[in-house]
């Protein structure tokens, strides 16, 4: 087995195995090729892999396109300043702008609450062809909510109990609608940037100490810090239970942001590979009129 394949399997979670996040160490980063660099050096060394790693994920994505077979579709999780925005914004830094769609999905509109939990995240999934990014997704219909199950009220269920029997109801569906486009052509891979306690208060005094960077920290992100342990929780029940093999998720340690964005890229790009597509081939009538073509142009110039 090679080292990418060990990394790949050391963050993968496994299905039908718990998540346990509590054992991954937010801070890791990538053993021997990255454990022994001074900070400086960490970043230079993971921005040129990550340099690398989006222009191979480029030349993927154009293979993705001129096949038209296939849709990726990236779900990214976390909980906040683990570096979502920052990931999707290097990641896809050179991809061809036309075949990516990148979604936030908020608090949901009133139309949105008078259909299932699913059916905005249906309206929002890639075309054949294209890469689809979920930043945050239908995972916080079994993460927020569980958290605060008091916001469930707007959701106008009918009547029921809503223990341990619900939540398995909402992984069941999930899991189903999550193979039900694996088998119609979306390739699903989803990312959960684990990013620690200390890391991120680091993060959010940055931010008020930052000029320009202030607008980013919102005073409810620290009244939801308070439930650190039950996020954590509810993220670790989540994972474990939706961690498939047509949809796998992969903890990412969040701490080093260079890092993550570099296993980020790397990721990506294997999945995409992982689909054996190959260019399309010309037939020979459209070989024949290209080569027409090519002295039509060749003759412009006599």
């Amino acid at each position: 087995m090679s080292r990418r394949e060990r990394i790949r399997k050391m963050l993968l979670v496994e299905p039908g195995t718990p998540a346990g996040l509590s054992q991954r160490d937010p801070a890791w980063k990538e053993g021997d090729e990255f454990g022994q660099l001074s900070d400086k050096r960490l970043k230079s060394t993971a921005r040129e892999i990550l340099e690398t790693g989006v222009h191979e994920l480029s030349d993927a994505q154009e293979l993705l396109w001129a096949s038209d077979t296939y849709a990726l579709l990236v779900v990214f999780q976390a909980l906040d300043a683990a570096g979502k925005d920052s990931t999707i914004e290097h990641v896809m830094s050179g991809v061809n702008p036309q075949g990516v769609h990148v979604v936030s999905f908020r608090q949901p509109s009133s139309e949105e609450l008078d259909h299932d939990f699913l059916w905005r995240i249906s309206e929002a999934l890639p075309e054949r062809g294209r890469i689809g990014i979920f930043n945050r997704s239908h995972y916080e219909e079994v993460v927020s909510l569980k958290v605060h199950p008091e916001w469930l009220e707007r959701q106008q269920l009918p009547p029921g109990k809503r223990g341990k029997q619900f939540w398995r109801t909402r992984y069941d569906d999930i899991n189903a609608f999550e193979r039900h486009l694996d088998r119609s052509g979306t390739k699903i891979v989803k990312f959960f940037l684990h990013v620690s306690k200390e890391e991120q208060k680091r993060r959010f005094i940055a931010r008020l100490d930052t000029p320009g960077k202030e607008w980013k920290f919102k005073a409810s992100d620290v009244a939801e810090r308070a439930h650190w342990d039950e996020y954590m929780q509810a993220f670790e029940d989540a994972i474990t239970a939706t961690s498939t093999t047509w949809a796998p998720w992969y903890v990412i340690p969040a701490d080093h942001k260079p890092v993550m964005q570099a296993i980020v890229a790397r990721l990506l790009v294997e999945t995409i590979q992982g689909l054996g597509l190959s260019w399309l081939e010309v037939s020979d009538k459209d070989r024949i009129a290209n080569v027409n073509a090519r002295q039509w142009l060749e003759a412009e110039d006599e």
